[in-house]
């Protein structure tokens, strides 16, 4: 996993390392599109609030380990989305 690529619409374009956004379980996309989308629109969320509010989705309603997955590509994401808050905190 080595993150989002994100398309000028802010959704994730690619994810991972070559792996194709279409080829994700669609709960673990949905959730990704999600948290993308409260990094991308609401920086008084801090980031780490984005991605355990997503794995607590993964976990209740994705695939046995699609939390983890979604944890990685949400933290490359933030990581790109949000260099100084991540930075600061690390």
């Amino acid at each position: 996993m080595l993150g989002a690529q994100f398309n000028g619409a802010g959704n994730p374009a690619q994810v991972g390392r070559g792996t194709n956004l279409a080829s994700i379980d669609p709960v673990e996309r949905a959730i990704l599109r999600l948290g993308a989308y409260e990094l991308i629109e609401h920086p008084e969320i801090p980031y780490r609030v984005v991605i355990n509010e997503a794995v607590e989705l993964a976990k209740t309603f994705g695939a046995e380990q699609g939390h983890r997955y979604v944890n990685g590509v949400l933290d490359k994401a933030a990581r790109q989305l949000r260099p100084l808050e991540t930075s600061a905190r690390r």
